[in-house]
């Protein structure tokens, strides 16, 4: 995963429920002014945004773009203050990296260009029916959904011995339930037994976990938000037990799993930098603009882990980079 090296002098903390200014004397008579509000501070979420901040400057001139950063701390209230800010400042664009990021935008305006990215299904997201993959109005963005089909087809090639599989999962996340729902249908139709754990919330992973693994061969984690900023939780319990966990995404793959199916967020991030250029530069529009999907997927697996449990790997997968 790339690191956001690149941002770090960009990003304003938010704490508590303030978004502090992020004013930037140089850019000040910038041609454009970006709002992103990111949902947390994570790996993926920070590759994304790092793609995003790239492609603008590639395509926009850094010069031309003064792209104010503002992490929410997990918290929903948090993303709500951000985006009022940004619509009190008359942003020319606003990038929502997350589901919760991209509720309060909506939320937020009517009128300014909102772009999501790290979004898995938007028409769960946002409450849409008979979801056609353009939203329309102001809101486009990418999805860093990864074929399910896909990941129960590398749960059947690496475990094809096991039987039953729990899906660990926030129920607070309406995209993590989206993508349970999904897998659990790949799955059966595959022979294997699945068994949902949703927990509310950090302090519920522990006991809901602990209560999943007396019963099961495998743990599957979506790319879920809550899940990504506890793996530290999930690989204290699942690894002392010789219970792999399959993730759904690179980064929670890197902190507790054996092997995924992923996407790369900073490319996700860079095609939602390149739409916000031909939404501000180009005049394109953004009610024509279908979601994007991330451009092509990678197995990869945690060398760590894996040896520990003694699970072997085919050659075509890739070692995570830690």
């Amino acid at each position: 995963m790339k690191k956001i090296l690149a941002c770090i002098l960009l990003v304003v903390m938010v704490l508590g429920l303030v978004a502090c200014g992020g004013d930037n004397a140089e850019n000040d008579s910038a041609a454009y002014n970006v709002g992103v509000c990111q949902l947390t501070e994570h790996p993926a979420l920070d590759a994304a945004t790092e793609g995003f901040v790239a492609a603008l400057e590639e395509k926009l001139g850094q010069e031309n773009v003064n792209v104010q950063i503002s992490l929410a701390q997990g918290e929903s209230n948090n993303c709500t203050t951000i985006i009022n800010n940004f619509v009190s400042s008359e942003v020319d664009l606003i990038m929502a990296n997350a589901t919760a990021a991209l509720q309060a935008a909506v939320s937020g305006t009517n009128t300014i260009p909102i772009l999501g990215t790290s979004i898995t299904e938007y028409g769960t997201a946002l409450g849409i029916e008979d979801f056609d993959g353009t939203i329309g109005g102001n809101v486009s963005g990418t999805s860093d959904l990864a074929p399910l089909d896909g990941q129960a087809q590398m749960i059947q090639e690496i475990f094809p011995e096991a039987k039953k599989v729990a899906l660990l999962y926030c129920s607070s996340e309406p995209n993590s339930q989206y993508q349970i729902d999904v897998i659990t249908d790949e799955l059966t139709a595959l022979g294997y037994e699945c068994t949902p754990y949703s927990f509310s919330d950090s302090n519920d992973i522990a006991p809901v976990l602990t209560a999943a693994i007396e019963d099961t061969d495998l743990v599957y984690v979506p790319t879920d938000n809550t899940a990504a900023n506890n793996t530290g939780i999930i690989d204290n319990i699942c690894r002392p037990a010789k219970i792999p966990v399959i993730a759904g995404e690179e980064g929670i793959c890197s902190g507790c799993g054996t092997v995924t199916l992923s996407i790369d967020y900073y490319d996700i991030g860079y095609q939602t930098g390149v739409m916000a250029a031909q939404i501000l530069a180009e005049g394109a529009d953004i009610s024509t603009m279908p979601i994007a999907y991330a451009p092509e997927v990678t197995k990869k697996y945690n060398a760590e882990i894996c040896e520990e449990l003694g699970i072997s790997v085919p050659n075509d997968y890739i070692a995570i980079e830690k």
